[in-house]
Parts: C-alpha cells; structure tokens; sequence
C-alpha cells in the first residue's frame, strides 16, 4: 500500500474525518521488545522474562505499552506523506488508550483519520487519530489522538 500524499492544507482538509488505511501487518517480536527494554531501562518482568510471564496474567510475554505508542512514525509515513508547510512538528498527544496487551510474536497494523485542522498564529494543528489493531482481538492494542503542528 502506498502512502496517501497531501500536498497542501486543502487536501488534508479534504480527509478530515476520512480513514486511511489499514497497513500491512508489522509484527511484534520478543527481541523487538527486549531491545525497547534496553533502551527505555523498563526490564518489567511481563515484557522480559518468558518462562515468569508464562505463568502471568497474560500467558506470555506483552510489549511495553510505550513500545506500542512508539510504532505510530512508522505506521504515519505508512499511511500519509503530508508535505505542506515547511515542516512538521510532534506538538503531543491528547489521549492515549491500551485497550489489549501485545503479545510477543504477535502483528499490529494502524488505521489513520485527520479529526481537526485548525489554523494558529505560528501554523496550523492537525489532530489526528491512529488506531492500532491487533490481529485476532477484538479491541485494538491502542488508540492514540496525537498533536502536529505544521509549520507555514
């Protein structure tokens, strides 16, 4: 699937509130969420130690639920390119949800819609909402509105 491509502000507000997507499946691997493990310091046994988490709550190893929020630039360049403005600008998040843990060797995919586009004195902000689906669940492993603030 190629990305959509959004060449001015226009088009972006001709998606608002249109999905884009879904993508390919990404998978989710015990050594991906080992080395977030490394680099966040996050060593929770849940994520790290297979034969204490076969025993746990989710019969298995699950991602960190920020390794998961983390996807989102991959999955964004997946779904949209939007080159209007003279740059782009990660202003936040509004809401952040984990409605299903991620089990280790388990795939996501994400689904994007534009909710807002507001003009501000220094560019405009763009709110947009991803959904992250796990494959064979029946609720998404998150659901994030994040904040862009695009630069004129």
């Amino acid at each position: 699937m190629s990305p959509t491509v959004l060449t001015s502000l226009d088009d972006v507000r001709a998606r608002l509130g249109t999905e884009l997507g879904p993508t390919e499946w990404e998978p989710v691997s015990q050594e991906r969420i080992n080395a977030f493990a490394e680099l966040t310091g996050d060593h929770q046994w849940i994520h790290v130690d297979v034969e204490r988490a076969a025993t746990g709550p989710f019969g298995g190893t699950i991602a960190h639920g920020y390794l998961t929020l983390s996807l989102l630039p991959l999955f964004n360049k997946r779904l949209f390119r939007l080159d209007a403005g003279s740059a782009r600008v990660n202003y936040g998040l509004n809401k952040v949800r984990f409605p299903s843990p991620v089990p280790a060797g388990s795939r996501v995919r994400a689904t994007a819609s534009f909710l807002e586009l507001h003009d501000l004195d220094i560019g405009s902000q763009l709110r947009t909402q991803y959904v992250l689906e796990l494959e064979d669940a029946a609720k998404p492993a998150c659901v994030a509105e994040s904040v862009t603030l695009i630069l004129p």
